[in-house]
């Protein structure tokens, strides 16, 4: 809740207020605890004093318990009692929310587009290893190179099966891909969309500008659903993160604010971080580091801050601890490094704090006007203004449809892309194929045909000689044997051989002239 302009957090045994100072809150937080120990509230009371100061928040919901959020709240009069919060002017309150699922079930469909997911956020949520990771950063490159637009996964198949099957055109350009190794990553795609995560990939992608929407002077607190997706802890993880790399890359230099522009809580915070590579925990602490000068505020929810990595950890600034107990050595050292990240106060021993802290209560530390963390603090966290719990399925859907964003994202859009791009240039490709094979199956016909029409002449020209000469000894046999009668009639004897003769001759004569014609 807000008092005086700051939001009032908690409140010390004896009475004092703490309070996160606005112009602090976008130099990043830690809320951690064992399960039942109150982090959900500690993440309410700070996400419905954003939204009262005007900042919009984005969170993600594990396990439906903050849909109340969209209510007044109720049966907290004792502990406002108690913490003698009526005089501070404490009431019960709704928030404007809209409630988002990447699932598309329930709630506004939240997508991106696999280029966008970039290849090593995608890799992570694939299971990739290094080479399988290698090959797939350099399958975005030929997609870029070739103008290709990657939107959703099968556009991401499309692309990997032409490079497996062009593998040799690549290579000298982009260097070996192995096709099994290609292979493996189309089997790691389709695992995915087995799970869900093809519904994530596409158009409308989600506009990070609609995060920052205002109402009636209260930030919109935007709810990601995340009781299914929280499963598939790698997408959850690499969700969130893309959505913070996305806010970092696309938000301009502010500096130093008097209040953030968006605060975003990373609830289940150990799935960022669990196993993930050296590359990717250097993005994640970039992020963390320099998101702080767009404006936005990163706050940590998990059960011990151990599962943060230190140099994250370093930049987290406000913390609240919730209890932590320790039954085995290993929870033991866990608790001691708890108690050993806050500034030691005289008055109580940390380490014991947190092991016996009760529900709502936490150690506390905020980071004072110079950005320096205050010594701990034993604090009873001041009570939510919403409701707890989660709200009916017809109050959900109704909220979901009234949303202003529902309308624009709700239609999944199946763009023209590097699939459909891909398809046209095989159908291309066999029809030049089909073509080329139509040519040359056209022109050995027509050889075929030549030769058969060539054969045909010659045994045509061959008759036509053969039945000329015929004629032609004919005609020549019978002009000499009536010459050689004509002479024999007249010479006698010897006239009639000298008439033979020269009839033969007259007749090849007349012969050898028909050949000639």
């Amino acid at each position: 809740m807000l008092k005086d302009g700051k939001i009032l957090i908690a409140k010390e045994n004896n009475g004092n207020d703490v309070f996160l100072l606005p112009k602090m809150a976008n130099r990043h937080g830690l809320i951690a605890g064992a399960t039942g120990s109150g982090k959900t509230v500690s993440l309410k009371v700070l996400a419905e004093s954003f939204s009262d100061m005007g900042v919009p928040v984005f969170l993600s919901d594990v396990k439906g318990d903050l849909q109340g959020m969209c209510k007044e709240g109720s049966g907290m009069e004792d502990r406002v009692e108690k913490l003698s919060l009526s005089k501070d002017n404490f009431s019960y309150s709704s928030y404007p929310v809209n409630f988002f699922d990447i699932y598309s079930q329930n709630g506004i469909p939240l997508r991106t587009t696999i280029s966008e997911m970039g290849p090593l956020l995608l890799s992570r949520i694939l299971g990739l290893n290094e080479l399988q990771t290698d090959i797939l950063t350099i399958s975005f490159k030929i997609a870029d190179d070739n103008n290709l637009l990657l939107v959703d996964s099968k556009d991401l198949k499309a692309l990997l099966n032409y490079i497996s099957e062009n593998n040799k055109e690549f290579e000298a350009e982009y260097g070996k891909m192995s096709p099994v190794s290609i292979s493996a990553i189309l089997r790691s795609v389709v695992a995915m969309e087995m799970n869900g995560g093809d519904k994530f990939f596409g158009e409308t992608a989600l506009n990070i500008n609609d995060l920052f929407e205002i109402r009636n002077g209260k930030g919109v607190i935007n709810i990601l659903d995340s009781r299914n997706l929280v499963q598939n802890g790698s997408l959850y993880s690499m969700f969130l993160l893309w959505l913070l790399s996305e806010l970092f890359e696309n938000l301009p230099e502010v500096g130093d604010m008097d209040k953030p522009k968006l605060v975003f809580f990373f609830d289940e915070a150990h799935l960022l971080f669990k196993d993930a590579p050296t590359v990717l925990l250097d993005k994640i602490e970039q992020v963390v580091k320099l998101i702080r000068s767009k404006g936005v505020g990163i706050y940590f929810v998990t059960q011990n801050p151990r599962d943060v990595p230190d140099a994250v950890l370093a930049q987290l600034g406000n913390k609240i601890q919730h209890a932590l107990r320790a039954y085995t050595p290993a929870e033991t050292k866990s608790v001691k490094a708890a108690a050993a990240s806050f500034r030691e106060n005289p008055e109580f021993d940390t380490y014991e704090a947190i092991s016996n802290l009760g529900t709502g209560q936490a150690i506390v530390s905020m980071l004072d006007e110079d950005g320096i963390p205050q010594i701990a603090k034993l604090c009873d966290i001041v009570p939510p203004k919403s409701a707890l719990g989660c709200i009916s399925e017809a109050e959900y859907e109704s909220l979901v449809k009234q949303s202003i964003l529902y309308s624009k994202y709700e239609k999944y859009i199946d763009p023209d892309s590097a699939y459909e791009f891909l398809q046209r240039m095989g159908l291309e490709e066999a029809a030049k194929k089909d073509k080329e094979k139509e040519e040359e199956k056209a022109k050995k016909e027509q050889e075929k045909k030549d030769k058969e029409e060539a054969k045909a002449k010659a045994k045509e020209d061959a008759s036509k000689k053969k039945a000329i000469k015929s004629v032609g000894t004919s005609v020549a046999g019978t002009v000499g044997r009536e010459v050689g009668k004509n002479v024999g009639k007249n010479f006698g004897k010897f006239g009639k051989t000298l008439g033979g003769n020269v009839g033969a001759s007259l007749g090849r004569g007349i012969l050898n002239t028909l050949f000639k014609l």
